[in-house]
């Protein structure tokens, strides 16, 4: 019994931590989020960080527009864009008076890194696989 519900515990945790990379590629797989991402990697300020001023450090929501789109003023696109990544964990956004600031989540890309790396060095044939006949093992 603790073995079966242990065993159920952990295809939950995979499943949970499969759907969390998937979300995330999903989420780079769009030119414009993986170009916020280029561009927030990119930034002086990986985190929010404040002047002695009380003035907010980091690039902000409208930063990102302009710099994406061109825009003086921050579009529902980029809100958009922001909002997925925020979503899957890319990117923390943070609001500081009128000022929403984003900055990456640099853990959470080394964990994409991590995991495709870790793909990459598996075998090339898996176990289950037969080999093929004539071939050396």
């Amino acid at each position: 019994m603790f073995i079966s519900a242990y065993g159920e515990m952990c295809a939950t945790i995979i499943s949970s931590m499969n759907e969390t990379y998937r979300k995330a590629f999903k989420a780079l797989g769009d030119p414009t989020r993986l170009h916020i991402v280029e561009f927030l990697a990119r930034t002086c300020c990986s985190t929010v960080a404040i002047d002695s001023r009380g003035g907010v450090l980091g690039p902000s929501a409208g930063e990102i527009c302009c710099h994406i789109t061109g825009a003086d003023q921050i579009t529902s696109t980029v809100s958009q864009h922001l909002r997925e990544l925020a979503d899957c964990g890319l990117v923390q956004i943070e609001r500081r008076g009128k000022h929403r600031i984003c900055t990456l989540r640099s853990k959470a890309l080394q964990e994409l890194a991590d995991y495709l790396q870790k793909l990459a060095l598996e075998p090339e044939e898996p176990a289950c696989c037969p080999t093929p006949q004539g071939a050396n093992p």
